[in-house]
């Protein structure tokens, strides 16, 4: 070897260092920061924990619509091929002879 690869090398090495250290800092501190997991301000955890109980609350009142929902439609299923509800023998229902109209 001869000496012109001393001036060749060393004006290499200074790009590789300069632009490499800073990226081998970065990657250390992107492996180091991994494990870690991120935190969530106290005012954002606070607002999606009142955001969870009110589609928890929504979610009860659909349950209980649907559940009368489900009565009604039953009853309706009930009721026999002349109008009248299905009911014990002995008890009249309600409106059984309404009044008159106009009267």
């Amino acid at each position: 070897m001869d000496g012109t690869w001393i001036p060749i090398l060393a004006i290499a090495i200074v790009p590789v260092t300069a632009i490499g250290l800073p990226l081998a800092r970065a990657y250390a501190r992107r492996m180091d920061e991994g494990g870690r997991t991120p935190q969530i301000p106290s005012d954002v955890s606070a607002r999606l924990e009142r955001m969870e109980q009110a589609i928890d609350s929504i979610a009860v009142e659909v349950e209980r619509i649907s559940e009368g929902q489900r009565f009604t439609t039953k009853l309706l299923a009930e009721r026999t091929g002349n109008g009248t509800p299905n009911v014990a023998p002995g008890v009249a229902p309600a409106l059984e002879n309404p009044p008159p109209r106009g009267s």
